[in-house]
């Protein structure tokens, strides 16, 4: 399957998995982020290929990132975006955020969320809006998964 390939300014946005920078991706989120934070470098190679993954790659490495987390028909969740500091401040997130809502596969869908603490105004340029019911809104969080060991079921060993 042809992957999509947008290019600006000397830079592009592919979804080219083969193209993507595991270790990059990985010590970013492993040590940079507060939703990664510890994330397994297993734990990451399952999620990368069972999402849509958006690589930004400047002339000669990767320097973003962004995952799409979807069923292709009616629901989408997009996590672990972000742009190496040394090349914010360029327009490229705004760019990932463009290649990210016109992807083939994210269209005519009927939910699109995210969970974020920063750049709501750069999501809200794509329509993206707290929900009208957050009372409405359920999830499970384990915010310590990636430092207590868990058995295979998904239990604390203790």
């Amino acid at each position: 399957m042809v992957q999509p390939t947008h290019e600006r300014d000397g830079f592009a946005v592919s979804t080219d998995p083969a193209r993507l920078d595991i270790d990059m991706i990985h010590r970013y989120l492993s040590r940079e982020t507060y939703w990664a934070a510890g994330i397994p470098r297993d734990t990451l190679l399952k999620a990368v290929a069972a999402s849509v993954c958006f690589g930004v790659y400047g002339a000669d490495r990767q320097v973003g990132f962004a995952r799409v987390v979807t069923d292709r028909a009616t629901f989408a969740y997009l996590c672990d975006v972000f742009i190496l500091p040394e090349y914010r401040g360029r327009g490229l997130s705004k760019w990932l955020m463009e290649c990210v809502v016109a992807h083939p596969d994210l269209q005519g869908l009927r939910r699109f969320v995210l969970v974020t603490r920063d750049a709501h105004a750069l999501y809200a340029k794509f329509g993206f809006e707290p929900p009208a019911d957050p009372a409405g809104y359920m999830h499970v969080h384990k915010p310590d998964v990636y430092r207590v060991p868990m058995n295979p079921g998904g239990t604390s060993p203790d």
